[in-house]
């Protein structure tokens, strides 16, 4: 994941961050662009919530013709709920800039995915 962000500093992508994913959705719907929410040490199963936070956003942007997958590279809305406050990774935007952080993650992923 931090090639990719480094990848898209060196592009020049502005990197930005409103703080709220409804408003940074928002933003990506009309401007075009990627939101990241890998897992961090802190919350190393991701931070937002599958089922009120992901599924809404991810079929938000399907229906615009986005993609949303989780940074695992799992579909967000395949990924089954197993309980009420399920944490998920989310990459979720445009479709060439979710298969790219994919070919990424492929390639770098110390997993070997």
């Amino acid at each position: 994941m931090r090639r990719y962000i480094d990848h898209c500093s060196e592009m020049n992508f502005g990197l930005r961050y409103i703080g709220s994913m409804v408003s940074d959705i928002h933003r990506i719907m009309i401007q075009g662009g990627i939101f990241l929410y890998p897992h961090t040490r802190k919350y190393p199963k991701g931070k937002l919530r599958l089922l009120y936070e992901c599924n809404p956003m991810a079929m938000i942007v399907e229906q615009a013709g986005g993609v949303a997958i989780s940074c695992d590279l799992e579909r967000i809305l395949d990924m089954p709920v197993n309980e009420l406050h399920q944490r998920a990774t989310i990459s979720i935007g445009s479709p060439k800039m979710v298969k790219e952080m994919k070919a990424f993650v492929e390639k770098y992923s110390a997993t070997g995915k």
